[in-house]
């Protein structure tokens, strides 16, 4: 039976743990595709499923207010793709509840919890059933910067990219990882900034507008 030539492709990474045979344990990751920003989603809707130029961006732009004016008492909003509610941090070191006032309570993100319609609906449409791209995708240091920024660019490609993802895609240690991607932030036209998200640091890329002539 001949394999599969279409599916969702999968990476393998080894895992800290080993095996029984000594071997370090695998784990399967998404090979990134492509990015669909608001815009392409608006087109293929329009293109695929018949709809309005824009009806899409609209549908999200009047959800964001809706739902933010739902949730700032607290509420937990449930939709068909899942559940929002909004995420609170401590901005100190308390260990007295008495000593944590109201200024010491920031937001620090929203919850989404994915529902199990989208999740079946997702399965569903995975047609061809899973790939395996490549061999385990094994670890060795990279040094040479222009290597490096090629990795930063394959991490960046679903939108963001994280110290953990970067360390194994160039082979560096978590902290060097977090060093570099830090630096990048810092240089004087940044290809990435750093943003932290719940407990969770993001780096995004940047987006830098031609000078007017």
């Amino acid at each position: 039976m001949p394999r599969k030539k279409y599916g969702l492709e999968f990476e393998l990474h080894p895992q800290p743990k080993k095996g029984d045979d000594g071997k370090a344990l695998l784990y399967a990751h998404v090979a990134s595709k492509f990015k669909y920003t608001m815009r392409r989603v608006d087109e293929w809707c329009h293109e695929h499923r018949g709809q309005h130029p824009g009806e899409m961006t609209r549908y999200f732009e009047s959800f964001l207010d809706v739902a933010a004016v739902l949730m700032c008492d607290g509420s937990r909003v449930e939709t068909p793709i899942g559940s929002f509610a909004p995420k609170l941090k401590i901005t100190g070191n308390f260990t007295d509840p008495d000593q944590v006032g109201h200024d010491d309570v920031r937001l620090s993100g929203i919850e989404f919890i994915p529902s199990k319609r989208f999740v079946k609906e997702l399965e569903n449409h995975i047609y061809f059933g899973f790939l395996k791209k490549k061999e385990v995708v094994e670890r060795h240091l990279v040094t040479d910067p222009a290597e490096l920024d090629a990795i930063l660019d394959r991490c960046l490609r679903p939108g963001y990219t994280t110290a953990k993802i970067f360390s194994y895609y160039s082979g560096q240690g978590y902290r060097t990882a977090l060093r570099y991607l830090d630096n990048r932030c810092k240089e004087e036209n940044p290809k990435i900034r750093r943003r932290k998200e719940g407990n969770t640091v993001l780096y995004k890329p940047v987006v830098h507008k031609s000078p007017k002539e």
